[in-house]
Parts: structure tokens; C-alpha cells; sequence
């Protein structure tokens, strides 16, 4: 099954209530929550208060990406907030296999996450340990980017190993993805789509989210 997330970021940040549950009523699975800190990425988002904030009024998998440095510190607050999902990136920090056992110790599911200049064989030997993969498929930190064609053969060469090696993974991919290529990402093996501003931004999000998932259903993974 094809799951979609569009991120938050995209949406109307003086209404985000009604535009969280805007997305919810046409058919998204996630909300992706991009937290960034300034240092790891050069913008800064929202926290654990906003997210805290969202919690009561949506029954959407919070799935919550960390783009901060050293992330080990802020595990506890983001569970409390409501997150369902963690992801951190490879390249935050020095153990990451560390704040990953943490996370899943707390009976949440467990990301890690690589960015376009990541080799894909950074990833592997964390495959068995984690829920998902999260294949940056633009340069974290900024929104409305195009989709780096490149990055989509991480995301097969993770979903090859995964395959062979009979895990359970689901494969994520976060940036430029559109009605219009995401049969791309579906063939190279990915499941879970996050879209922002292609969701947040539409007239009809209903409309869009369905033609992601028609395009999927005619692109499955080749292999």
C-alpha cells in the first residue's frame, strides 16, 4: 500500500488546524512534521510545542523528522508531544544506532534518514534496526525543491537489500515529489510519499492525493 504525508510545512501556518484536517478529510495516511534547527539545516521550523499543539484535534500518524543536530536530547520531548514516528538523520550524530534503540525503547516506530550527498551504503548496516527509511530525495532544509532524479536509486538499492534480506521496511521519500513523478519513487520501491506544497497547496487536495495513488497502483516496484 502506498501511504501519503505531506508535510507540514506547507501549510497555512495561521490556520493550521483546519488545514491539518483539511488534508485528514482527503485521504492522507501521515502528517510529516519537519523539525529543523538552524545548525543541521540553515532554516528553523516549529518544535514539540507546535506539534503538541496539533495532537488533540488529528487522528493522522504523526511522523515526525528531525533535522537537529544531536537529536538524543530532544527524543523524550517529541514522544510526549504525540510523535508516532521518529526519524533522525545519519549525519546528526556520532551513534546513531544509540538514539535509535532509545526511540524504539519507548515503544516508537524508529527512522533514519540520508540526504543526497549520503552514499546509500552509509544506510545499509542500520536496515535491520530500523521501521523505515527516509531517502532524502532534495537537499534537506528548504521547501519547493525539485526531485534530485538521482537519489531514486538509494531508494532501490535500499528496497533490494530489504527484499533479500526479508525485512519488513517501509521506504519514505521526502521532496519534489508531485502527481506528475511520483510513479518514479513507486518503481524504485518506495511506499510512503511525502508531498508538500503539492498536497497543502492544492485546490482540491482530495483530487491530488488520489492521483498520486493511481499513479503508484500503475508503478509498482519493479525490483
Amino acid at each position: 500500500m502506498i501511504y501519503i504525508a505531506p508535510s507540514l510545512l506547507a501549510a497555512d501556518f495561521a490556520n493550521l488546524e483546519s488545514d491539518v484536517k483539511r488534508i485528514a478529510s482527503a485521504g492522507a495516511n501521515y502528517l510529516h512534521l519537519d523539525v529543523m534547527d538552524g545548525a543541521f539545516v540553515p532554516n528553523i521550523s516549529f518544535g514539540a510545542p507546535v506539534i503538541a499543539a496539533l495532537r488533540p484535534h488529528s487522528k493522522l500518524i504523526f511522523d515526525v523528522h528531525l533535522m537537529i543536530n544531536d537529536p538524543i536530547r530532544y527524543i523524550d520531548d517529541f514522544i510526549k508531544a504525540g510523535a508516532d514516528i521518529i526519524t533522525i538523520h545519519l549525519e546528526s550524530c556520532p551513534d546513531p544506532l544509540k538514539v535509535l534503540k532509545m526511540i524504539r525503547a519507548r515503544e516508537v516506530r524508529c527512522a533514519l534518514a540520508i540526504s543526497p550527498a549520503t552514499p546509500v551504503e552509509k544506510i545499509i548496516p542500520f536496515l535491520p534496526e530500523i521501521d523505515m527509511a527516509l531517502i532524502m530525495t532534495v537537499v534537506p532544509g528548504f521547501g519547493g525543491q525539485s526531485l534530485i532524479l538521482e537519489t531514486l536509486e538509494k531508494v532501490r538499492t535500499v528496497k533490494r537489500y530489504a527484499v533479500s534480506q526479508g525485512l519488513k521496511l517501509d521506504i519514505q521519500v521526502d521532496g519534489g515529489l508531485k502527481p506528475e513523478n511520483v510513479h518514479l519513487a513507486t518503481e524504485a520501491g518506495a511506499n510512503i510519499i511525502v508531498a508538500g506544497s503539492a498536497v497543502f497547496g492544492a485546490k482540491r487536495p482530495r483530487a491530488v492525493i488520489a492521483a498520486m495513488r493511481e499513479s503508484a497502483a500503475k508503478h509498482p516496484y519493479k525490483g
